[in-house]
């Protein structure tokens, strides 16, 4: 045994445990949310991701005798909080929205529920995972969108902040659209198409480019994509492709191609594709990388790139253009012994940081009979949605505060995923990828855009609303 991953948690939440334990009933317990408020790249949703790293985990909650000593040798905790880490059963119960679902701010992407202690201990931690891998599965949303149809590889590793981001981000990278990783690690783990080509040291080690060329092909001939920019581009690199693509025909191979990572992209591959037209090769394709974005993706589209497939390396691993999602984990209810479940509320002068009270529920809302959605509802946990209600728009920035709801086929957005009725997951990153292609499909085109989506509605139910401006003026008297 060693030191585990339930160390990840920051000091405070082991300081906040330890006062639990000494000032409230150890049968204490607590609802907490985990939800976020701002869309990265300003977007109108994110891609969830990250659930099935927060499922193995907590499956087997626990601290090992190296954390219990590292926490000892702190001499900050009782000697009795230890003793019951130590021998601690993890109780909690884990609802979740399933990856890959699109999901929208200030709704619950997870809930916990279970011992005050317990649920503290987790916020860093779930905060960890599920923050990053919806973060850059949503990013690789964006970027796939951007890509058309065309195959987008992942190829960040190198620039991602550690070796775990790297792997856990290729696999959200795919969740959210990209066909392959170069990153060997996560496609061994992930079951994922692992993709390369070259790096330019390659073409650098053989006296010319041709050779190098050539001994690429003799040794990988059905994999031979050629990076051509090392030198030049149109005067080096793609006639050399050229010579090497006729020499692997003779030879009955057919799947060959260029890969530029340097200069103009839009206008070196317009030229080298009537190039290799002009050869003979319309099969051959062309392949882009060197700093790509969703931004830079469509540019070179617009500009009519011919171009087959992308590499997109650090933009997509760290999502650097807009690089944290700030999900936060909250207090929503607490119960003391045998008493009532109590609602909490975080207060702000800032509306929009103003938290949801209570156990709840959310739904996804559906024109009747069909399979298109047009709203999310927050609902308390122990309410049942009427067939017609006027929700409340918890967007602070929308003009039309009410909606009337009515002819929709309502649909339970989360399912337990820890706690003795726990549903099984889907770990399959290809399958999640095709769900949320599925649940793509069923939101409003005009809130997928890149550039000034739609805000999608999400609303809460009267009870909830009541019950949260009945709090907020409880708590200013």
């Amino acid at each position: 045994m060693s030191l585990s991953h339930a160390l990840i948690t920051d000091l405070y939440e082991f300081s906040m445990a330890n006062g639990y334990f000494e000032t409230l009933p150890r049968d204490t317990e607590a609802v907490f949310d985990v939800f976020y408020r701002t869309v990265p790249d300003n977007g109108s949703f994110v891609v969830s991701a990250g659930l099935e790293q927060v499922v193995e985990q907590l499956r087997g909650f626990h601290y090992t005798k190296e954390d219990i000593d590292y926490l000892k040798s702190l001499k900050l905790f009782s000697a009795e909080f230890i003793s019951y880490l130590e021998t601690m059963t993890f109780d909690c119960v884990v609802y979740a929205i399933p990856e890959g679902t699109p999901v929208f701010p200030r709704v619950p992407i997870l809930t916990v529920k279970g011992p005050l202690i317990q649920c503290q201990l987790l916020e860093t931690f779930v905060l960890n995972l599920i923050n990053h891998q919806s973060l850059i599965a949503t990013k690789s949303r964006r970027i796939n969108l951007a890509a058309a149809g065309r195959p987008v590889m992942e190829f960040g590793a190198r620039r991602a902040q550690g070796p775990d981001a790297s792997v856990l981000g290729a696999r959200a990278a795919v969740i959210g659209g990209c066909g392959s990783t170069s990153n060997v690690l996560s496609a061994a783990k992930y079951n994922i198409p692992v993709a390369g080509t070259m790096a330019h040291s390659w073409v650098q080690s053989y006296p010319t480019e041709l050779e190098a060329f050539e001994k690429w092909a003799e040794v990988y001939p059905d994999n031979a994509l050629l990076l051509v920019d090392t030198y030049d581009v149109l005067t080096s690199g793609v006639p050399n492709a050229i010579k090497v693509f006729e020499e692997l025909r003779t030879k009955g191979h057919k799947k060959f191609g260029i890969r530029i990572d340097s200069g103009d992209i839009a206008k070196l591959s317009r030229k080298a594709r009537k190039m290799m037209d002009d050869a003979g090769f319309p099969e051959a394709t062309i392949t882009a990388s060197n700093a790509l974005n969703e931004n830079v993706i469509h540019s070179l589209l617009q500009e009519g790139a011919p171009l087959d497939s992308f590499g997109v390396g650090e933009q997509l691993i760290t999502s650097s253009s807009s690089p944290v999602l700030s999900g936060v984990f909250k207090l929503a209810a607490l119960k003391i012994g045998d008493g009532e479940w109590q609602p909490k509320i975080k207060l702000s002068n800032s509306k929009e940081k103003v938290t949801l009270p209570g156990e709840k529920k959310a739904y996804r809302l559906y024109h009747k009979g069909t399979k298109n959605a047009f709203a999310d509802v927050i609902a308390l946990a122990d309410e049942s949605l009427p067939e017609e209600f006027v929700g409340i728009n918890m967007d602070p920035m929308m003009t039309e505060t009410e909606a009337n709801l009515k002819d929709f086929d309502a649909v339970l957005l989360t399912q337990v995923v820890v706690g003795s009725k726990a549903k099984s997951i889907e770990t399959d990153t290809f399958k999640i990828q095709k769900h949320m292609y599925e649940k793509l499909a069923e939101l409003p085109e005009e809130t997928q855009r890149l550039l000034n989506p739609d805000r999608y509605p999400v609303y809460l139910t009267p009870a909830l609303a009541d019950l949260q401006a009945k709090m907020i003026k409880d708590h200013k008297l």
